[in-house]
Order: C-alpha cells, then structure tokens, then sequence
C-alpha cells in the first residue's frame, strides 16, 4: 500500500505572531522562513515510519530494503526576490519566497517527490536541485546536475524529481546551475531514522544551517571571477539560519541595521539534537556554543562512534549531528557562535551569532556569555582517527583499479582562470544530457571537456589526489559515500588509517599545498550504483571554473536504466527555450 502526504511550504499566516522577535519583520529579512525564529516547530519521525527493528549498529543503510512506501510530496517554486537577511536588501533566487528554503523531511525508506517549477524572472534563468548525500540508487536521473543527469529546467517549466530517502540522517538540497547555490537557492534535508545507541536526544531541534552570504547577484558573482585577470571577491557576511547582522556604514546598497539573530529554544537537563549543515558558498565554518561541549554523533549521513569536543568544523558540503546537553540555568540565555576560518576563504565578515534561550529566559535577552577560545590548524576539518563509523565496512584489500588526480589551476589562452583536473577543466554542453545517451548505448562523448573517467564494471575504484595550490577543496562525490582512507602533505607512503573501519563520508576537505608539498587525499569507494556521476570541489567558483569530473560507472548496465519522460521533456524544453532566447553560459555549466 502506498500513502501520499502532502507538505504544506507556506509559513505566511504564521509570521506575524512572531515578527516581533527581530527588529526588523522576518518577512523583510528572510521571507517565508520560519527558521531562527522562537517558534521554529521542533522535529519528530512523521508518522507511518517502517524502519521497524532495524538499528543504525546492525544494519547496512546500504543495503537496506523497504517493502513499503510513504510518499512525501512537495512544491518548489523557484524565483528571483529581494530579501535582507542580514539586513542589506538584495536580490536572491530562493524556493517558495523563503531563505534558507523549506526544509525537506521525510522517514528512512519514504519515497520523497518534489515538483520544481521555474518561475524565475528579471532576468529569466534556468535551474536545477540536487539532493546532496542522497545515493539515487536506481534513480540517476533524478540526481539534479544539468548536462549530465538532465537538462536545465527552462523558465515557466516543471521538473518532477522522484527517489527513495535511502539513509537516515541530516543532508541538504542546492541549486546546480550556475552559482545559485550562493545566491540563495538552498534549504535543509532530514530523514527520520532509528536511534543510535550512546547518542539519544531528548529534543530535535532541527537544522541549523551555516552560510556565508554575498550582496550582489549571483550572475555578477560569476562575472567577477570570470574576468581578466581573475577578482577574489570576500563574502560580505555570514549567517546562521539564513540571518546575521551587518554594519550598514560600510556599503552603499540598501540597509537597516539590526536585522536580528537566529534563535534557538533549549531546556535544562535535556539532551538537543542540532542538524549542522554548511550550506555556505567557500567557507570553512568552525562552530561552537558557549560553555557547552557537545558529542560529534554523526557526520555526512554516516552515523559515528559519539566523540566530545567543543568545536567542530565543516567545510562547505558537509554536515554534522551534534547532541548538546542542557547544562545552563532555566533562565539563561548564551552566544552559539560560527566563523569563517579566515585562511581559507576570503570573507569580509566571518563571524556570526545566534542567540541560546532556555525555557524561561526573556525571548529579547541578549547573552554576555564568553566566546570558547580554540586554535585552526591548515584548513582541517577532524583527525581521521577520531572519526569511526558505527557500522563496519572495510574496504577491499586492493582496489579494483586506481586514478592519480592532480589538482592545480591555470590561465587559459583568452587570459581566463581555470581550474585543471588532470590537466583539463570542464565546460558543460546543457543542451543536452550525458546519462540519457549512456542509457542508449552512446558513451563515445566526444568532447574532452567533459571530463568523463569510465571505471567500467571494476567493483572499486581508488582515488588519489594531489592538491598543487594553498586553498583547500572540499571535494563532494554524487551516488556514493566514499571510504577516506588517508591524507597528509607530499607523497602517500601508502597506510591507510583504520584500515578495517575507516570513515565514509561524500564531502571530504582536500589539504591545501604547504611548502611547495602538494595535500593529498586518498579515498576509495563501491562501483554498486550504475550512472554518470559528478565528483568536483563545492566550493563555487572553483565548480564554475571547471573543477569537475564525470564518474562514468558501469556502463553496461546502465543501459537497463529507463530514461524518464522528465528527462526527456527537460531537454526538448530547454532546448525550445534557448533557440528562441539567447542563453549566456559564462561558467563550466554546473
């Protein structure tokens, strides 16, 4: 049997009651969002979950089945708005007139589908979704990257993406077209699932996104790293669920100042589930919360043996669920705090705040707690060592085969920066997609531009790259969680760390050059999902500027995938819209 539900986006007829929170109304700042306000619902698995005894220590997510389904609905309208989320109006390209967009949720198993529809106008663009972390297995078309899984949905059509909410855990979704990621156009995936033992929680609070945030258009974005010679522009501030604040002395755009922070309810005694999520454009976020430690318990979808700190960090891509214990007094209020590491990424402002209410603190307090001090070191994110999943699963003895990926960026013959992957950058051809032809049987993809590896049907694949340049490379691969088995600074002498159970994880921060030795980063994962899949840096000017490859997987039984009508129905659209309009492609298409 199968259940349909329908989730209802819009949050209007519930923002005036708590506008008041900010100075400034939440319509004004963030739109339809409801989230970092004090009313922002708390999380519980939806009903009709059918993970039954299944546990997160004895079950491969993998390859866990379900025989039935719950189909969770939603409705994307994407367009172009102004919003001031840290107080400096702006146009942004969001889903549903909200920012951060409506957060996906759905239990271990359901099947999720989402209706996008292209609304954006002045000026009319393409755009597309990706499910971040979701493996897509049996689905690949529905993994959102134009010009290799579909086409660019064109202005004023649809695209239907339907697939399984395979494993339980935190994720997020994001633009994939141009840099509309960092314009705006992003929001939160949870997926209900068992609890992991040592790591129960009395209270969901739900995702707490970190992103860094630019006052101009995504489109001169683009521009200006696409000019001759190249233009580093810093982010302008950074957010925690969509809010921060800025100091309008500083720009001439339209500002108001205290445009309010992100708030967050908490209980004495009570274990709080947050669902951290770096859904920033370049930053390398280091997250903390005022004298509070917390337990690390999983990290990319992968649930870990729970380890405390009192900082974590995620490079963009990433995401962590932490459960932090209620240690203050009913009527406290404290600082949770997130900075932009300033080696890493270029940023005006890099640090933010939201605001820690406990149940009975006055919802307007403003703590005058203490910041917890504590020391980045070359752009890491966490020592592999301390990184264990709760399930076991080694990797192969030997790779079925092997790639040597060298990393280094360049300027082409018109003068233009790019990033190079084994000597070539990608540019993408969005008229048409990849996987369709692999499905029937033409893999010959005559461009070298797109950059496509075919692995064929070898059962592994182990992957080492060699970073030549002194910014790190969060490098995020689609279809597959990946086993990191090592990484340092000059040449790997080829040990493996946990070697039975090393982490998996699908974002992993590749070190940057130090002393003229190139980072390096070995990883390794299953060919068990046939496809065409991206593997590329989430940082989004090295993406536009050609950091990217095309995953080519088993392309025999590729062609048993059936080729949706809404693939189909993408590229005839699309291509109908870009004979009639002329469509600019200043970056690498993705």
């Amino acid at each position: 049997m199968t259940v349909f539900f329908v989730a209802a986006i819009s949050a209007s007829i519930l923002l005036n009651a708590f506008s008041n929170a900010f100075s400034l109304p939440q319509m004004e700042t963030n739109g339809e969002s409801i989230l970092g306000t004090v009313d922002s619902p708390l999380l519980e698995p939806l009903e009709g979950s059918s993970w039954g005894d299944m546990s997160l220590e004895t079950t491969n997510v993998y390859t866990a089945t379900f025989s039935d389904a719950v189909v969770r609905r939603y409705t994307f309208n994407v367009a172009r708005v102004s919003l001031a989320p840290d107080g400096v109006t702006s146009p942004m390209i969001v889903v549903n007139g909200a920012f951060p967009g409506p957060t996906i949720e759905a239990n271990w198993g359901d099947i999720i589908e989402v209706t996008v529809n292209n609304q954006i106008q002045g000026p009319e663009a393409g755009t597309s979704i990706h499910w971040h972390g979701l493996l897509q297995h049996d689905t690949p078309f529905m993994d959102g990257v134009p010009s290799v899984t579909q086409c660019p949905i064109a202005p004023g059509k649809s695209f239907v993406y339907r697939f399984k909410a395979d494993r339980p855990g935190t994720s997020w979704w994001h633009g994939h077209f141009a840099a509309q990621t960092a314009g705006g156009l992003h929001g939160a995936i949870v997926i209900h699932g068992p609890p992991q033992n040592g790591a129960q929680y009395d209270v969901d609070i739900g995702p707490v996104l970190l992103s860094d945030r630019y006052h101009i258009d995504y489109r001169t974005l683009i521009q200006g790293y696409l000019s001759v010679p190249l233009q580093l522009i810093p982010s302008d501030s950074n957010l925690i669920n969509g809010k921060g604040t800025f100091n309008c002395s500083t720009t001439s755009l339209p500002c108001k100042p205290d445009a309010g922070y992100s708030k967050f309810m908490f209980q004495s005694g009570k274990r709080h589930l947050l669902r951290l999520i770096n859904s920033g454009a370049e930053g390398l976020q280091h997250f903390t919360i005022d004298n509070h430690e917390f337990l690390v318990v999983e990290l990319d979808f992968v649930s870990i043996i729970p380890f405390k700190t009192n900082k974590i960090t995620l490079s963009p891509g990433q995401r962590a669920n932490i459960v932090v214990q209620g240690t203050g007094k009913p009527s406290d209020a404290v600082w949770m705090r997130t900075d932009i590491d300033p080696v890493c990424a270029t940023a005006t402002n890099p640090k933010t705040r939201a605001i820690i209410l406990y149940e009975t603190a006055d919802h307007g307090a403003i703590p005058n707690t203490t910041a917890t001090p504590y020391t980045a070191v070359g752009c890491t994110t966490y020592e592999l060592s301390q990184t264990t999943p709760v399930y076991a699963i080694a990797p192969p003895p030997k790779p079925a085969t092997h790639i040597d990926l060298d990393i280094t960026v360049g300027v082409n013959d018109t003068g233009h920066t790019q990033w190079y992957m084994n000597g070539s950058p990608f540019r993408a051809d969005i008229n048409q997609a990849l996987l369709a032809r692999a499905a029937v049987g033409d893999t010959a993809f005559e461009r070298p531009e797109w950059n496509v590896y075919n692995f064929g049907s070898n059962s592994s694949v182990r992957m080492l790259m060699r970073n030549y340049h002194i910014s790190p490379h969060p490098m995020h691969l689609h279809g597959h969680d990946f086993w990191v088995l090592a990484e340092g600074h000059g040449e790997w002498d080829g040990s493996v760390v946990n070697p039975s159970n090393p982490i998996r994880r699908d974002t992993h921060q590749v070190l940057p050059m130090v002393d003229d030795k190139p980072g390096y980063a070995v990883i390794e994962w299953e060919q068990d999902n046939p496809g065409i899949w991206a593997f590329h840096c989430h940082i989004f000017s090295h993406s536009s500027l050609g950091f990217y490859i095309n995953i080519l997987e088993r392309q025999a039984d590729i062609q048993d995938t059936l080729i949706p009508n809404a693939v189909t129905n993408s590229c005839t659209s699309w291509n109908e819209y870009a004979m009639k309009n002329e469509v600019e492609q200043p970056d690498s298409g993705i």
